[in-house]
């Protein structure tokens, strides 16, 4: 593969542009539900005429962002159709996210394939912005090569970040837990990947995970959920009558900020008593495991998976300090929750980070208090379950909104360098 852009190749008249666009992204988006479909399929389902499939078929199968995959037959009688299935081996898109103490990225093809999966351990709490960004970039670009190495050159990037997002601007307007202000991260990581000119979209972790939930996760297809990050941070996404709640300006889901105790411990937002200061991780941490805990100076920022997995042994252990503290960690988790069911009615809150895989000594507890706080009580029937993704939800997700724009607008990838021809 070059380094350099394809060059994109005329298209029709500007009049019927944005048409096309539409009725391309009509036929990829049912092909993004359905492992495969015919065309009369995809001609009944999007109400389009079976000639215009044909049409657009043939051209999302010269973009080689659509294969064939086999034959169908639709009864005893009949012509047997020819399935197609959504492919875009050559189109890549990456989502990344930066946190307290690591930088994660999820590359996949259009099609949803993994082909880059890592997580790097970075204490961006105390490495400052100009550092952090230095590191999230290399990181970036790390993957980016190693996305083309697998035939795959990004056609976008999405940042997930733990704070306050502008995601029409890319700019990080509030993250507390890495002392971040108006930071214009979309531009500063478009910048530094130079001549790769990759689009970047930067958005909240929370919405992202979420958003990855939604899609592939436990609750997945549920059309009222919220997704609780457990991180040092805790944020939350929402998904209300399938869709993701942003608000007026895209704030929404500081679940963590959530005002639980006044006579509480001072957040990293400045506020005192924050919900995230009584189940954040740095906050189970400090209370399970005193000797690690995060604030201590010149201690090793280790893998949170490490952490949790040292605390998990622990519980399994019977170690009394550490089922304390996940017992009081659980109590207040149920408290938070059940202000968020008050106010959004879910039938889902999937957790995730820490609190999932500390489920078994969190959410017993969790739950009972849910269901004592709860105005509606067990009408509400809403229930904790503990999500499958692990520490890459919110990396997954941002990989997964990529994909999604390049679904809505297909013209926007170029056209693939040519097939390989046969000797």
């Amino acid at each position: 593969m070059t380094d350099e852009p394809y060059l994109a190749r005329p298209g029709p008249p500007v009049g019927s542009v944005s048409v096309r666009r539409a009725n391309l992204s009509l036929v990829l988006r049912q092909l993004r539900d359905h492992a495969s479909l015919s065309r009369a399929d995809i001609a009944q389902a999007t109400g389009l005429h079976r000639a215009t499939v044909s049409n657009l078929m043939a051209e999302l199968l010269d973009r080689r962002l659509v294969r064939e995959v086999g034959v169908e037959h639709a009864g005893a009688i009949g012509r047997p159709r020819r399935a197609v299935a959504l492919h875009g081996a050559h189109v890549g898109a990456l989502g990344m996210e930066i946190n307290v103490d690591y930088i994660a990225a999820h590359g996949t093809d259009l099609s949803g394939r993994a082909l880059v999966e890592r997580r790097v351990v970075f204490d961006a709490m105390s490495s400052g912005q100009d550092r952090a960004l230095r590191r999230l970039c290399l990181v970036a670009g790390e993957a980016v090569t190693a996305m083309k190495r697998a035939g795959a050159a990004p056609a976008g990037l999405a940042v997930a970040v733990a704070g306050l997002v502008n995601a029409a601007s890319g700019v990080v307007t509030f993250a507390p837990n890495l002392d971040w202000h108006d930071l214009p991260l979309a531009d500063r990581l478009s910048d530094a990947l130079g001549p790769v000119r990759v689009p970047v979209t930067v958005d909240n972790d929370a919405n992202l995970a979420a958003l990855a939930e939604h899609a592939s996760g436990v609750a997945a297809g549920t059309p009222d959920l919220v997704y609780l990050t457990g991180e040092v941070g805790v944020g939350g996404g929402i998904v209300a009558g399938g869709r993701l709640l942003r608000g007026a300006d895209g704030f929404s889901g500081e679940v963590g900020h959530l005002p639980v105790d006044p006579y509480g411990e001072r957040c990293g937002c400045g506020r005192i008593g924050c919900w995230e200061t009584k189940v954040g991780l740095a906050a189970l941490v400090r209370a399970a495991m005193p000797e690690q805990a995060y604030e201590l100076p010149g201690s090793p920022v280790p893998d949170p998976e490490e952490r949790v997995a040292e605390m998990a042994r622990g519980l399994t252990a019977g170690d009394p300090r550490m089922l304390a503290a996940a017992s009081k960690a659980g109590r207040w988790l149920g408290l938070g929750g059940a202000i968020v069911v008050n106010l959004f009615n879910p039938r889902v809150i999937v957790v995730g980070g820490y609190f999932a895989a500390l489920a078994p000594w969190l959410l017993p507890h969790a739950q009972a208090e849910l269901e004592r706080l709860a105005v509606a009580g067990p009408a509400a029937r809403c229930r904790f379950v503990a999500s499958d993704l692990g520490f890459g939800a919110a990396s997954r997700g941002a990989a997964t909104v990529v994909v999604n724009q390049l679904i809505d607008d297909p013209t926007s990838i170029m056209d693939p360098p040519p097939r390989p021809t046969a000797r």
